[in-house]
């Protein structure tokens, strides 16, 4: 299983920053790829997973008015197994607190906003898949443009968020968008496994990159990691440094 979180003390090559194929991309606009008026679901494996993959694209679909929808499949207690510092107690209270506070940071309308919750439990969502699926059917309607980590992203949990909503979308005719999270940060060895046809570049300005940054700030418990317990930081230095792109990326 690859993991998002990389050692502070060296960072190798990756596909977020040698793969060659980024310069290629082709730019999509906000409008390619939601309609006029459509409402927007971004499903989240854990929380904070919408800020990292999306949170630029989510900053301009707001501003644009559609309605938005935010599932949260899991709350993300089980981010630090064996911890006294976050423990899952902890952290199933204090990681929807910081969810909260991120969307705020975004601009996100939280007066409208609608934001599901689902309580699933973390890595073992492989285990729940066809629950998920009937779970995420529930709160998509026709037409809807639905964005979800890419069912190939390397992390079990994604993988089987991606799978159950491309399913979901499928059964309820909506929209599908996936999402590359853990990807990037695969080894550049590995760039050859993304699909990088399907892949389209959203364009972000300065001050887009900079709420973003902002908002991924209040996950103070996927900064700090346990290293009394050898575990590192979630949103290690790696993470933090690709979040500064001024794009993000979409598979259509």
């Amino acid at each position: 299983m690859k993991s998002v979180s990389l050692p502070e003390s060296r960072t190798p090559a990756q596909v977020w920053n040698s793969a060659l194929q980024l310069h290629n991309i082709p730019v999509i606009n906000t409008s390619s790829l939601v309609p006029p008026g459509a409402r927007v679901v971004v499903i989240a494996s854990h929380p904070g997973d919408e800020v990292v993959s999306c949170g630029g694209l989510l900053q301009l679909l707001a501003g644009l008015g559609h309605p938005l929808q935010l599932i949260s499949i899991t709350d993300g207690s089980a981010s630090h197994p064996g911890s006294n510092l976050w423990s899952a107690r902890r952290l199933s209270v204090f990681r929807p607190q910081e969810s909260v506070e991120a969307l705020r940071r975004l601009g996100l309308p939280m007066h409208s906003l609608k934001w599901i919750r689902g309580g699933f439990t973390d890595n073992a969502l492989a285990e729940q898949e066809q629950q998920l699926t009937q779970f995420i059917a529930r709160y998509l309607r026709p037409g809807d443009v639905v964005f979800s980590i890419w069912r190939e992203d390397g992390h079990v949990d994604h993988d089987a968020v991606g799978r159950a909503a491309a399913e979901a979308a499928r059964m309820v005719d909506a929209h599908l968008r996936e999402i590359p999270l853990g990807a990037w940060h695969w080894p550049a060895r590995e760039q050859g496994l993304i699909p990088w046809q399907r892949a389209r570049k959203i364009r972000l300005d300065s001050w887009t990159v900079a709420r973003k940054s902002h908002a991924t700030h209040a996950y103070a418990s996927q900064l700090d990691g346990d290293p009394a317990i050898g575990i590192a930081p979630m949103l290690s230095r790696p993470v933090l440094e690709r979040l500064r792109l001024p794009y993000e990326i979409v598979f259509v």
